[in-house]
């Protein structure tokens, strides 16, 4: 065997690769900042155009700015017609969001300036595909269903927009809302995966179409992406109240997990839970069916203790556990749900390439080139000695 020491396999865990000014994450004290502000602050205050042009331009906008940039917006939302005849020539069984990230380079069709190296270019490239994709997935939901895809509207905002497109209707104004606030509470993260992965496409100089097409691979494995997909899941497996017991007893003698809760980095209540929470309520009271969010409850509540009793520890959730009740009470499909988390945060993974090509407050090598520790092969410390194929034995 090779005498090289194998190192730990710690996936980065714990250790800091670059330097950002775009958003922090406070485990210990449950706060998430965006550009200095706490996320709290904006999910009430702030409308989701607000929060894009704080990630991209580093500051809130004044109200003629942010006239000027949701025009911007509602310019690049149409898609042109051959993403669309692309996306009809697949199937429809296909997974939502590998048809996104196929579909996402093709965004580049309408951007004249995608080749550009310059910052200016790079901003106008991360307005396409922030308008655009909402316009994608909206339209992959009716084209797969058999309807035809809808216009975009040049009166409605972002997230209200996006509803009228996957419906063909007006939403509900406090769906709007909570659609919004929604959005502006998964726009950006800090060094997650997907984050990550944008960036260490982006220091090939790779243009932003790459990065985010890249990015929104990484969000769909299991371990990232997709996180209130099984909450839904566990939710309608779970189906009555009076059935979490027994499930919160079978899960922790089987060693299972109870979706949407736990977090990598909260040692509290995530604090975007805390906004979701009340607004599945609400809006299960608005449609008459509060079944999903009152059993979401239940089982938080329930669970919490169970964590606390048998393995005296505390537990906490995140942000899947409510968003999950939340969006399906909206009426948008389960397998949207990470579709969904993507439109908002692709607003943050252009931020990121923004910052991982151009910032120069911190500058590194251009290039992520990670090392690793080679631990060797079966010819033992030296190097194998080539044998001709009429002469190598099986094992």
């Amino acid at each position: 065997m090779n005498e090289c020491t194998p190192v730990m396999n710690t996936g980065l865990r714990g250790a800091s690769v670059a330097s950002t000014k775009i958003s922090n994450v406070d485990g210990a004290l449950g706060k998430l900042i965006y550009r200095g502000y706490l996320v709290a602050d904006l999910a009430q205050k702030a409308s989701f155009e607000e929060i894009v042009f704080l990630l991209l331009h580093e500051t809130l906008p004044t109200r003629e700015e942010l006239v000027q940039f949701k025009l911007q917006l509602k310019e690049k939302r149409q898609v042109h017609e051959s993403v669309f005849k692309f996306m009809k020539a697949l199937p429809t069984s296909s997974k939502p969001m590998d048809v996104f990230q196929a579909a996402i380079p093709l965004l580049a069709q309408a951007d004249a300036r995608v080749e550009e190296k310059s910052i200016e270019s790079a901003l106008e490239s991360a307005l396409y595909i922030i308008a655009g994709f909402p316009t994608l997935v909206a339209a992959w939901e009716r084209i797969r269903n058999g309807t035809p895809p809808v216009a975009p509207r040049e009166d409605l905002d972002h997230g209200a927009n996006f509803l009228y497109m996957l419906k063909g209707e007006m939403p509900h104004p406090e769906t709007m809302h909570f659609f919004d606030t929604s959005l502006v509470l998964h726009a950006e993260h800090s060094f997650n995966a997907s984050t990550f992965t944008a960036r260490q496409v982006a220091s090939t100089r790779a243009h932003m179409y790459a990065s985010l097409s890249a990015a929104m691979g990484s969000l769909s494995g299991e371990l990232h992406g997709g996180a209130n997909v099984r909450v839904m899941e566990m939710l309608k497996a779970i189906d009555t109240p009076d059935a979490i017991d027994g499930y919160i007893k079978n899960t922790l003698t089987t060693g299972g997990k109870i979706m949407g809760l736990g977090h990598a980095v909260y040692q509290v209540d995530d604090p975007r839970a805390e906004i979701l929470a009340p607004m599945s309520q609400r809006l299960g009271e608005i449609i008459g069916d509060t079944r999903w969010y009152e059993l979401s409850k239940a089982l938080e509540t329930k669970a919490k203790e169970a964590f606390k009793t048998h393995k005296e520890m505390d537990i906490y959730v995140n942000v899947d556990f409510y968003s999950a009740s939340l969006f399906y009470t909206m009426g948008i499909p389960t397998d949207f749900f990470t579709p969904i988390f993507a439109l908002s945060r692709v607003s943050g993974w252009a931020a990121h390439v923004i910052e991982e090509r151009f910032a120069t407050a911190a500058p590194k090598p251009a290039l992520y080139r990670p090392g690793a520790t080679y631990v060797g092969n079966y010819c033992g410390p030296n190097e194998c000695s080539f044998v001709d194929i009429d002469n190598r034995e099986g094992d």
